[in-house]
Formats: structure tokens, sequence, C-alpha cells
């Protein structure tokens, strides 16, 4: 309501204003009453933001008025319609094609009509120069268009990358959980359904696993469902904290589900390990975990090794076996190991993946971690698997 106020009352003092300088200053040069004019374009602020075409019929107006109120003929007079001008731009910049098309032949024709009371031998070089004036304040305006509608660009693109990489996160993130325990639940079934009835406690320990592996994966969908949900949180206000993302911590758990899938994982851990950044800890298991799930689904091997190397500037994962390898599974198992080169590529690690030599298959990673300053008397450790342990 304001800004609609002073821009309608910046319209009803312009004429005021022109007024008192053409009454006020009646023998003033013609340079004079242009630089008039164009200081009392302030008052028209407000009006050109809301309604640039009012802003130029009244521009107009009051320069022809000024023009028109001139004793002396010379052609000097006529610099009052770089106001005109002015507005002009705007308009260019910020109307449709049609619009600014229209107001830049009505303030020519304006101008023309003002102009043809000079002599012959004035008339044609002051219509020259007053439509040079105009032509530069239309390329100004249109320069000023194109800079806008590049920069709305600009920021569609990156909506649209921010969109993107968001679904590639969740598209990795539900792959690395899904994939491993449906792979997991999918062995067990099959374990079960071939000793159900020769050996009943083995058939007992699959449910088992099963029923662990889906409330695991359970809850993890649940997790990533909240998350996608952040922009509404008064909808979870009340709830109970969800259990943390997993990491390195899990790693040992990870191995456990791996065994009970008939797959023993040798685990072996080198350097001195600190706390990882929440992004590099999560990526680093979801690595892990997705190169020991293609152990278990494909590589047809009972063993597999994994190397968690903490160095001073890098974490170094390397996941080994002896088994056939991912290059006989079947069509349609590549988004896994695109996953995790996202992964590696998103933190500006390496990444490293095919056959070995000596048969089997191997994933190795490096993941750059940032040094951190020692713990300082107010510092809060970081969360071990003991402490997550316990908050499940």
């Amino acid at each position: 309501m304001r800004t609609r106020l002073a821009a309608w009352g910046g319209a009803a003092l312009y004429p005021l204003a022109l007024g008192l300088l053409v009454g006020g200053a009646p023998d003033a040069s013609s340079a004079f009453l242009a630089t008039g004019s164009l200081l009392a374009l302030v008052l028209l602020v407000g009006t050109l933001r809301r309604a640039p075409l009012v802003a130029l019929v009244l521009t107009l107006l009051g320069s022809s008025t000024v023009i028109l109120f001139r004793v002396d003929r010379d052609s000097e007079r006529y610099l009052s319609y770089l106001a005109v001008d002015v507005v002009l731009a705007c308009v260019v910049a910020t109307r449709p094609r049609w619009v600014w098309v229209t107001a830049v032949s009505l303030s020519f024709a304006v101008q023309s009509l003002s102009i043809a009371g000079l002599g012959p031998d004035a008339l044609v070089g002051t219509v020259v120069v007053a439509a040079l004036a105009m032509a530069t304040s239309c390329m100004v305006g249109l320069l000023a268009r194109e800079r806008r509608e590049h920069a709305v660009a600009l920021r569609s693109q990156e909506v649209a990358e921010a969109v993107t990489a968001e679904r590639l996160r969740i598209a990795r993130e539900l792959h690395d959980m899904v994939a491993h325990s449906i792979g997991i639940i999918a062995i067990q079934a099959g374990v079960g359904r071939r000793v159900i009835a020769t050996q009943p406690g083995e058939a007992r320990a699959a449910l088992a696993a099963i029923e662990s592996t889906s409330r695991e994966t359970l809850s993890g969908l649940r997790r990533t469902l909240v998350a996608l949900r952040q922009a509404d949180p008064e909808a979870h206000a009340g709830r109970a904290p969800l259990v943390p993302a997993p990491g390195l911590g899990d790693i040992d758990r990870l191995a456990e589900t791996a065994a009970d899938a008939g797959v023993t994982v040798e685990v072996r851990r080198e350097g001195e390990p600190r706390p990882l950044p929440p992004d590099i800890d999560l990526s680093a298991y979801r690595i892990v975990q997705e190169a020991v799930t293609n152990v278990v689904r494909h590589a047809g091997t009972e063993r597999c090794r994994v190397l968690l190397t903490h160095g001073a500037e890098e974490l170094s994962l390397e996941i080994t076996d002896e088994g056939r390898g991912v290059g006989s599974a079947a069509p349609g198992t590549g988004f896994g190991i695109t996953g995790m080169r996202e992964r590696v590529s998103l933190l500006h690690g390496r990444f490293e993946v095919g056959p070995r030599p000596g048969g089997g298959f191997r994933v190795a990673a490096g993941l750059p971690v940032p040094v951190t300053p020692g713990p300082g008397p107010g510092s809060v450790p970081a969360p071990t698997a003991a402490s997550r342990a316990e908050s499940r």
C-alpha cells in the first residue's frame, strides 16, 4: 500500500515540479531546464516500476510543456526530451515487444512534431540527434532485457541441475540401501526354502535374518522419506528422533549380515581412525556396502576382504574377492558401480574398479579427508559404533 501511494503521489507531484521549474526560472538556459527535467524523474521512480507506460506519458507531456513554454527557439531546448529517453529505456527493458515498439513510435512522433517548428536549417540535424538518442535508449533497454533474461535462464538451469542432483542422490541412496537388503533377503529366503523340511533350525535362522534385514530396510526408507519432507518440519514435530545415518562404525554389523548370507567378510583397518564429516562417513559406508553386496550376489565366492586405511589426508577403501567378478552378472546390475563412482566424484576423490589380474574383482576408492584440529576443551566427540548401537 505504501509503495502504491508513493508511486501515485510522485506522479501527482511531477507536473507541479515541472511547473515550478519553468515558472521559477523563466530566463534559465535550455541546459538548466533539461537537467531539471532529468532530476524530476526521481518523483516517477515508483510509477516507473509499477506502470512504466504511465511514466512515459507523463514525461512526454512534461518535457513537451517545458519546451513549448520556452521563449527562445534554439534547438538546445529539446534536450528536455532526454528524460523521455531514460523512461523509454525502462519500457524497452520491461515491456513486451509490441508495447515498447508502440511506445517508441509514439515518442518519436511526439518529438518530431515538436521539433517541426524549427527552421529548415536546424530541423534535420535536431531530428537526427533525437533519433540517435532514442536509438541509444532502446539499445540500453534491449541489453538490460537480454541480461535479465539470461539471469533468469541461469537460475532456471541451476534449479534444474539441483533437482537432477537431488534425484541422483536419492536414487543412489535407495539403490545402495534397498539392493543390499533385498539381495540378503533373497539369499536367506532361498536357504530357508531349501532346508525348511530337513533343517528347521537353519530355516528359523534364515527367517530371523530376513526379519532383521527387513526392519533395518524399513527404518532406512523411513529416514529417507522424512529427509525428503524436511520442508514441512511441523509435520514431524514431537516425534521420536530417528536413528543416525550409517557410517564406518557399522562395517562390522554389515560383515555379520553378509556372513548370514554365506560370505565371510574380513575387515582390516590401518592407520589411526578419527572423526569423519557425515558425508564422507556415509559415502564410505555405502561404497563398502555396495561392493560387498556385489560379492554376495554375483561373485560366487565365500570370502572377501575389506581394507580401510586412514591416512593423513585421505581415507582409502579397498574391497577385493577371488570370485568370478560382476562381469558375468545379469544385465542391469551396473547402477551400483555407477552410484559408487558418482559418490566418489562428488567428494573429489579417486575410484578404481575392475577384475584382478589373478582372478576376482577389486573396488578401490580414495576419499579426501579435511585436516581438522585436535579436539579442544569444549569439543564434542564424534559418535562411535557403540553409541550408534545404543541409539538403536
